[in-house]
């Protein structure tokens, strides 16, 4: 593992130009000699090697590059292990989109062992979430192409020089395709990450689509990550190498129980009020119509307000039903707050009732939160919510309603769900152990190729 290493003095190579030197691999049919690349860190201990050791291809390589081969027998300095450089391309960076999960990423990634750099292929200038990036100090280039533009493919290579990347890590749709195809082009490892279950194609160009995705998975993908087993079970045979291992989410900590209380005052949940939270983006398929159903048959002895947190292209119709049902005004409030966490913090319930997703991001951060969750069983929902942290309810109305109404009526089980929440959250789903898998299999990827000397 690369974190927690205390840097060592390094000495520069004896050739200019630092930092660069041929990185020899067999040349595949067809093609010619790559371009110079950063050099892959020595082992502790163990010196890079000689001249003797550079083939004639090397050799090639080098002067095609412009780079000075080390003279004859001239032994390279010992080196410590530096950060693994890995380009994550991305098809954007909306804050609706499980690529959001890169800002957690990137605050866990230096302990780890990681320097990170973002490739967007759309537009991603005025995102906030490419504002947090560059804020933690992680550069977000933006290749400004139409999601299928094949010239996607030689904007990402010339990025990918530039920042000199090691591995190159794809995450959904068409960001497969181009950094994929990128990757292979500059002979580097390209991890995938699946972050949805999709749906059968709907017409001719889905299945394109489709097809394309799982073509570019099974030609330039060196392992593909599910974030949960069901995904892992869907995409068998459809990727290469399959592992295992959810996205996880910046540890939030205590908050603070007067901020707490002012939200709650501020949304009319009165002393004696469950507030139950609905965090899911407004938009078809993540069920607030199902949970306006449920509130409509709470009874009415139920001390209980909710609470639809966030925005989306719903929202709209969502409140028109709102307004017209007098017994849903008086129980249902809107807060479209882009920040989810302070409403899981002033919650005693969250309702999560999607009709499909493969790891909710919403729902671990309420984990996070140690709120309790009930939650539909949809997709890869029964990963992250157990009997221990809450209540799995199929697709009915009146289910739900009856569930909300159970837990509110019990502040105790509440209590022993929400303290349960939280340690599941702390021993699978806290980014700084996700960020420490990731490295792992980077390094492991790494150290894989013919040739290659090991980073540890």
């Amino acid at each position: 593992m690369l974190g927690g290493r205390s840097p060592r003095r390094r000495q520069d190579p004896p050739t200019p130009p630092p930092g660069l030197t041929p990185r020899h691999l067999p040349d595949a049919p067809g093609t010619g000699p790559e371009v110079a690349t950063p050099a892959p860190a020595p082992p502790r201990g163990r010196s890079v090697g000689s001249a003797a050791d550079i083939t004639r291809r090397g050799d090639a390589d080098a002067a095609a590059a412009g780079v000075a081969a080390p003279a004859a027998g001239a032994d390279r300095p010992e080196q410590e292990a530096r950060p693994v450089r890995v380009a994550h391309v991305v098809a954007s960076l909306h804050p609706d989109e499980p690529e959001n999960g890169l800002v957690d990423l990137a605050r866990a990634a230096p302990a780890a062992g990681m320097e990170m750099v973002v490739v967007a292929i759309s537009t991603a200038t005025r995102s906030p979430v490419a504002a947090e990036l560059h804020r933690l100090g992680v550069p977000v280039e933006d290749l400004g192409s139409a999601p299928w533009d094949p010239r996607a493919v030689s904007r990402a290579i010339e990025v990918l020089r530039r920042h000199r990347a090691e591995i190159v890590h794809t995450h959904i749709g068409n960001a497969d395709v181009v950094g994929g195809a990128a990757g292979a082009r500059l002979r580097l490892p390209v991890v995938s990450t699946l972050h949805r279950i999709e749906s059968q194609p709907a017409d001719v160009g889905d299945r394109a689509k489709r097809a394309a995705k799982i073509l570019a998975r099974r030609r330039f993908v060196t392992r593909t990550i599910a974030i949960s087993q069901l995904q892992r079970d869907w995409y068998a045979g459809a990727a290469a190498d399959l592992v295992v291992l959810p996205n996880g989410v910046t540890d939030p900590g205590p908050g603070d129980p007067a901020e707490r209380q002012r939200l709650r005052d501020r949304l009319g949940a009165a002393p004696g009020t469950v507030l139950v939270a609905s965090v899911a983006p407004m938009r078809r398929g993540k069920g607030q119509d199902l949970l306006l159903d449920a509130v409509a048959a709470l009874p009415d002895s139920a001390p209980v307000v909710v609470v639809l947190g966030g925005d989306g292209p719903l929202r709209p119709w969502l409140e028109a039903r709102v307004d017209r049902d007098d017994e849903l005004a008086a129980r249902i409030v809107f807060h479209p707050s882009p920040d989810r966490l302070p409403l899981l913090r002033a919650a005693d319930v969250m309702v999560h009732a999607t009709r499909n997703d493969a790891m909710p991001r919403a729902l671990v951060e309420g984990l996070a939160a140690g709120v309790p969750a009930v939650a539909s069983t949809s997709g890869g929902i029964p990963e992250i919510v157990t009997r221990d942290t809450g209540v799995l309810v199929p697709l009915e109305a009146g289910r739900i309603a009856e569930v909300v109404a159970e837990l509110a009526a019990d502040p105790d089980r509440r209590e022993r769900l929400g303290a349960a929440a939280r340690r599941r959250f702390l021993d699978r789903f806290e980014a700084g152990r996700w960020a420490r898998e990731l490295a792992a299999i980077y390094t492991g990827l790494l150290d894989a190729r013919p040739g290659a000397l090991t980073r540890r």
